[in-house]
This record gives structure tokens, C-alpha cells and sequence, in this order.
């Protein structure tokens, strides 16, 4: 059995918003497997435990450049919140976006090749990042990027420094930014259900099975008869069908008009959507989590075996 420390009780309610003691059990369950441990808590205590698990894990901000038919989108990444507001730091993560645009760098390393000289530090992107680390007295670096140069027009949106979208369309500019907009606030994981990544069906699936498995549960302990097995199968696949319309972008309702979905706000206003990018920054990344009561242990007991 895996040792289940408070530290990472803290995290899994982080990410989820459910009882400490319902985190303790489902990681002690899940042998100290965080994401098994998010799972086990959907399946007991239903959707509220995955309303928070896209919340941001680590600091740093998302920049975009476009210029006609070619654009880009970077996140760059720090420690805290407060090198985000740092002038120094948010002149080198927008210049870096151009940079991507405008020489198509193979990856992070070929980027950071790339000419750049700012604040007196240069002449590379590489050398004015580790400048401003010796100045600001903190790690940056750029974690991910992508080029857009498919000949679609581009519409971006920043919601503050954490959010970025970029859409490849074609037709009315307003709508494109709306859409922008729209899948900042919505997150879809994909522009219509048959494009949404068949692990994340599964799982899903998966969830919608054990949560019919506790309904069966509860229903034998109550004396009550269970559900058949065909009204469970109709159950589960229907709750798949709802999670397909709910992630999918053109199946959302539109955030400006909930009374239309977002396809047929786009086929109202002749626009045709081919593809967006969304980043939100930390998206993936675990923020360390200090064990205080560790760390306060730990001095004093350093402190007694020095005395």
C-alpha cells in the first residue's frame, strides 16, 4: 500500500472539490494513484468531483501573434503568480510568439536558438530567458507552441494572461471571435462528437458504469430490486451521448444565446469553423504542494539534533 500523505489528499481536493476524507479513502483505494483516486471520486459522488479538475496547476501566461493567415500561440511558464505581472517576463513570452510565427521553429530548442536581445541580455531568446532568471531569482521556461500557416483566417482570444484560443475559419470575422471567445468559457474538446478522442469516451464510460454499479448497490440494500441490464446499458450509453454534446463545439449551446447552438449560430452568420486551439496555462502540470507539517517536523527535529 502506497503512503497517502497529507500533501496529496490536498492536491486530489484541489482538483476536485470533494470531502478531505472521501480524498483520503479514494487514494488509499486507488493504492496513492491520483488519477485512478479522480475517477473513484466521479463514480461515488458524481459529476461535482470533476467540476475542478481543469483548474490550474502552475503559474505562467499564454501569448498570441497573428499576421493575415499566419499566427502563433505560446505558453510560457514560472513559478509564482507574481513574475506573470512582470514586465520583463511578458515582453519575452509575446516576443517569443512572434518569433515562432515569423521563423516556424521545429520545437522549444530551435525557438530558443532564435535571435532576440532584450533588457541588455541576448543575442539569442535562450540568453534573455536565462537573463531574466538571474535577474528576477526565478525558473522560466516556454513550455509549448503552436504555428498556424494553412492559408485559414485567424481569431484569437486572451481571457487575461492564463487563457488563450486561436480559430482557423473562414467567413464572418465577428463570429470567429465570438467562437474564440466561447470555447475560452466552454473548454470542447473537439469541433463535433465523432472528433472527441476515443480515450476520453472510455472513460467516460467507465465512469457512467460505476456509478450504475453504486445505484445497484444502493438499491440491494434498500430492499429494492435493480435495475435489468438492458435499462443499465440504455442508461450508461446515454449518459456517454450527454457527455459527447456537452464537449463538442458545435453541439454547445452558444454562450451569447443559449436558445442556438454554436453550429447554428456559425451557419446563420456564414461561417464555416476548421479547426481551434485552446491553452490554459498549467493545463497538465502538477503544482508542487508543500507539506508543511513535514517541513515544520523536519526543522525541529534538525534543531533537536543539533542541540
Amino acid at each position: 500500500m502506497a503512503a497517502i500523505t497529507a500533501s496529496m489528499v490536498g492536491e486530489l481536493r484541489a482538483k476536485t472539490d470533494a470531502p478531505m476524507m472521501e480524498c483520503k479513502k479514494a487514494l488509499m483505494e486507488a493504492d496513492g494513484n491520483m488519477e485512478k483516486a479522480e475517477e473513484l471520486l466521479r463514480v461515488k459522488l458524481g459529476n461535482k468531483a470533476g467540476k475542478a479538475a481543469a483548474r490550474i496547476t502552475a503559474e505562467g501566461v499564454v501569448t498570441a501573434f497573428i499576421e493575415g493567415a499566419t499566427g502563433a500561440m505560446l505558453e510560457t511558464n514560472c513559478e509564482t503568480d507574481f513574475v506573470t505581472k512582470n514586465d520583463g517576463f511578458l515582453a519575452m513570452a509575446r516576443a517569443a510568439a512572434e518569433l515562432v510565427a515569423r521563423h516556424d521553429p521545429a520545437d522549444v530548442a530551435a525557438l530558443s536558438a532564435l535571435p532576440y536581445s532584450q533588457d541588455g541580455f541576448g543575442p539569442t531568446l535562450e540568453d534573455v530567458r536565462r537573463g531574466l532568471i538571474g535577474k528576477i531569482g526565478e525558473n522560466m521556461s516556454f513550455r509549448r507552441f503552436k504555428r498556424f500557416s494553412g492559408g485559414s483566417k485567424l481569431a484569437s482570444y486572451l481571457h487575461g494572461t492564463r487563457i488563450g484560443v486561436v480559430v482557423e475559419y473562414e467567413g464572418d470575422d465577428v463570429a470567429a471571435k465570438d467562437v474564440a471567445m466561447h470555447v475560452a468559457a466552454m473548454k470542447p474538446v473537439a469541433l463535433t462528437s465523432a472528433d472527441v478522442p476515443a480515450d476520453l469516451i472510455e472513460k467516460e464510460r467507465a465512469v457512467a458504469m460505476g456509478k450504475a454499479e453504486e445505484d445497484r448497490k444502493a438499491a440491494e440494500a434498500a430492499g429494492k430490486p435493480a435495475q435489468s441490464p438492458e435499462i443499465v446499458a440504455k442508461r450508461v450509453e446515454g449518459g456517454v451521448q450527454k457527455f459527447l454534446k456537452e464537449v463538442s463545439l458545435f453541439n454547445q449551446p452558444f454562450v451569447k444565446n443559449d436558445k442556438q447552438t454554436v453550429e447554428q449560430m456559425l451557419k446563420a452568420t456564414g461561417t464555416t469553423v476548421k479547426a481551434f486551439t485552446l491553452y490554459v496555462v498549467g493545463e497538465g502540470i502538477q503544482k508542487k504542494v508543500d507539506d508543511f507539517a513535514a517541513e515544520v517536523a523536519a526543522q525541529v527535529a534538525a534543531a533537536k539534533a543539533g542541540a
